[in-house]
C-alpha cells in the first residue's frame, strides 16, 4: 500500500493506496483518529450490490456502529433532493458530531457526501472512500464537496476536507468500460499540467492500464494524487496557483449542464475540454502543436471522445460558462498551456473562445 499525506496543517490527513484497501478502512480511519460509534456510509446502488457489505464489516470490525444510505446511481443525484435524503439519514441514525461519514462510491457519492458531512451539525468527520477511476485519481482529494444546481454544475458547495482518503485499485475491476475510461481524463490532465514526464510514462503504459493491471493502476492514481496532494496544500481554496487543476474543466462542465447531466460522464466532457483547451493554448499561449497533438492523441487512445458532439450550440455553452465559478465580465479564466507540463490562466473574452471549439 502507498502511503503519504495531504499537508494542509491542522486539516493534514492521510491517503492509502493500494489494492485491498477497502477491507482495512475501519483500522485505518482509527488510525487517522475518527472515533468509533456510530456511523454512516453514503453509496450508491451499484457501489452497495458490490462493496456494501464488505465495507460495512470492516467498519464494525474496527468498532463502528455503521448504517448505509443508497442513493440512486448517476449524476442526478447530486441534487438538493437528494441532499435532504442524506441529511435525515444521518439524524435517524443519531449521529453527534463525532459521528462520521463515509462517502463509498464515485464523484458523485463524494460530493454529495462530503457537502452533508461539511454542514451537518456544522461539520462531522469525513472518510473518502472512492471507487472509481476519477475519484480515485481526482475528486476524492481536495476538499470540494457540490451538489448541482439545474443551470450549473457544481453551484452549490464547500470546501471541507476529509480525514482520510482510502482508495482500493481493485475496485476498478468491477467497473464498467466506458465509466473505467473517462477518469483516464483526469490522470491524463496531471501530466498536461505539471508532470510531462508522466504524459510519456502514460503513452508507454496505455496498454496495461486498459487491462487494468493493479500494479499499473497504484502507480497512476497514486502519483494523481500526489500531484494534486502538491497543488492543493499550496492553496486549499482555489485562490491561485490550484485553478491549474481546473485544465479542461470549463468547458467540460459547460458541456455537461447544456447537454443535461448525464449526456456526457464527467471525464468526457473533460477530454473534449482539454482537446480545445490545447486549441486555445496553441493560439494564446504559445503551445506547440506537436505537443498538443500528442495529448489529443493520448486521449484518443484512451477511448475518450477529442471532438465537439454534433449539434452542439455555441450560444448554450457561453450562457453555462457565464455560470462557471471563474467568470468575470464578459469572459471566464481558463486554464491553458505553454508548454507540456506546465499550466498557466488567463482571462478569455466569450467571443474569442468561439471560432476555436472546432
Amino acid at each position: 500500500m502507498r502511503t503519504f499525506r495531504v499537508e494542509l496543517g491542522a486539516d493534514a490527513h492521510p491517503v492509502q493506496v493500494g489494492a485491498g484497501a477497502l477491507d482495512q478502512a475501519g483500522r485505518l480511519a482509527r488510525e487517522a483518529g475518527v472515533a468509533a460509534g456510530r456511523a454512516l456510509i453514503v453509496t450508491d446502488s451499484n457501489v452497495a450490490r458490490l462493496y456494501g457489505e464488505r465495507a460495512a464489516a470492516s467498519l464494525k470490525a474496527a468498532g463502528f456502529a455503521p448504517r448505509t444510505l443508497e442513493v440512486a446511481a448517476g449524476e442526478q443525484s447530486k441534487s438538493l433532493a437528494t441532499l435532504e435524503r442524506v441529511y435525515d439519514a444521518l439524524a435517524e441514525a443519531e449521529l453527534d458530531r463525532s459521528g462520521p461519514v463515509f462517502a463509498l462510491g464515485g464523484g458523485v457519492v463524494g460530493d454529495l457526501a462530503g457537502l452533508a458531512a461539511a454542514t451537518y451539525m456544522r461539520g462531522v468527520p469525513l472518510v473518502q472512500v472512492p471507487t472509481t477511476m476519477v475519484a480515485q485519481a481526482d475528486s476524492a482529494l481536495g476538499g470540494k464537496t457540490a451538489v448541482n444546481h439545474p443551470r450549473a454544475k457544481n453551484l452549490i458547495g464547500a470546501f471541507y476536507q476529509p480525514r482520510l482518503i482510502v482508495a482500493d485499485v481493485a475496485t476498478l475491476a468491477s467497473l464498467p468500460e466506458r465509466e473505467f475510461r473517462e477518469g483516464l481524463a483526469e490522470v491524463i490532465k496531471y501530466g498536461a499540467i505539471m508532470d510531462a514526464p508522466m504524459v510519456e510514462a502514460l503513452e508507454r503504459g496505455l496498454d496495461a492500464i486498459l487491462r487494468r493491471s493493479p500494479a499499473a493502476l497504484e502507480e497512476i492514481v497514486a502519483r494523481s494524487l500526489r500531484h494534486k496532494a502538491a497543488v492543493v496544500a499550496s492553496d486549499p481554496r482555489e485562490g491561485g496557483r490550484r485553478k491549474i487543476l481546473n485544465y479542461g474543466h470549463t468547458l467540460g462542465h459547460a458541456l455537461e449542464a447544456s447537454s443535461g447531466y448525464g449526456n456526457f460522464l464527467h471525464g468526457e466532457a473533460v477530454a473534449i475540454g482539454m482537446v480545445v483547451a490545447g486549441r486555445l493554448s496553441q493560439a494564446f499561449t504559445g503551445l506547440a502543436a506537436a505537443e498538443a497533438g500528442r495529448l489529443e492523441r493520448l486521449i484518443a487512445r484512451a477511448g475518450l471522445p477529442n471532438a465537439m458532439p454534433a449539434g452542439w450550440r455555441g450560444e448554450d455553452l457561453v450562457r453555462a460558462m457565464r455560470l462557471d465559478k471563474k467568470r468575470s465580465g464578459d469572459g471566464v479564466e481558463f486554464v491553458l498551456l505553454d508548454r507540456l507540463g506546465h499550466a498557466l490562466t488567463r482571462k478569455l473574452g466569450f467571443a474569442e473562445i468561439l471560432p476555436h471549439l472546432g
